[in-house]
């Protein structure tokens, strides 16, 4: 298939799941998934004869929260908030393993709890997964004991799905963890909290062309870029982002390949 073949493929299979997707976004507009009247929702027992996945790692000499890598090597993380429409989840982890790209997928876990099975499909593509809150709400908004929940809730759901809480952990609704959170995440096992440096603004949904823009108008080295599943405008712009970043000579890799 040529690159012109596959742009309309992708961008035809994003015109049939936009109306399906999920205003996720960690800005004012994105909708925050809702905690049930009862409470968590009971999380999916571990993919039957799954191996146990990454665990997180410390990164000495890194603060615990990273915003980018190192800029003397010719590398770039995607990272991907998970949630949404699974549809886009699948073509994005397609297209990135076409272009011989690995990503950082942080989940949420009412999406895990919907999706199970997104988990090990993650982690077989060869890409990093971890935690974005159960509920994606503002985690820096809430009290000690909420956050705390929000953050050990989706990391039970990750275990009980692939035998560990993940490698990273991104604050929801917040480009950075309040200092309260940030302790948190630490006792909850993750030693790094996840930040960014470029921001996609796809879930403003402003269009593949504008998504394509603002990441390779802002993406250097050592960057950590920060995207969403379940937005149209996100499909239809990746094999432009991917194929600039080769042109450039810059390797779209997990984010503890950039870190380590």
């Amino acid at each position: 298939m040529t690159t012109t073949d596959r742009r309309t493929a992708l961008a035809a299979g994003a015109g049939l799941v936009a109306a399906a997707a999920l205003t996720t976004g960690c800005g004012t507009k994105g909708a925050a998934a809702r905690p049930s009247a009862t409470g968590s929702a009971s999380a999916p027992s571990r993919t039957p004869g799954a191996s146990t996945a990454p665990t997180p790692r410390r990164f000495p000499g890194r603060p615990v929260q990273i915003t980018h890598g190192p800029r003397d090597r010719p590398r770039v993380a995607l990272t991907f908030h998970g949630q949404g429409d699974p549809a886009t989840a699948r073509a994005i982890l397609a297209e990135a393993e076409r272009h011989g790209a690995r990503v950082t997928v942080l989940a949420v876990g009412t999406w895990l709890d919907a999706h199970p099975e997104l988990a090990r499909r993650v982690l077989d593509g060869g890409h990093d997964l971890g935690n974005h809150t159960q509920h994606h709400l503002d985690v820096n908004a809430m009290t000690e004991a909420q956050a705390y929940t929000e953050i050990t809730d989706c990391a039970r759901r990750l275990t009980r799905l692939t035998g560990s809480i993940g490698t990273w952990f991104r604050p929801s609704r917040a480009v950075r963890a309040s200092p309260l959170v940030e302790r948190l995440a630490v006792r909850a096992g993750y030693p790094h909290v996840l930040s960014y440096d470029v921001d996609s603004l796809d879930f403003t949904s402003p269009g593949a062309p504008a998504v394509t823009r603002t990441v390779l108008g802002a993406v250097r080295a050592g960057s950590v870029v920060s995207l969403h599943f379940g937005y149209a405008d996100t499909v239809a712009a990746l094999p432009a982002v991917l194929e600039e970043l080769d042109r450039r000579g810059l390797h779209a890799v997990t984010t503890t390949e950039l870190i380590g």
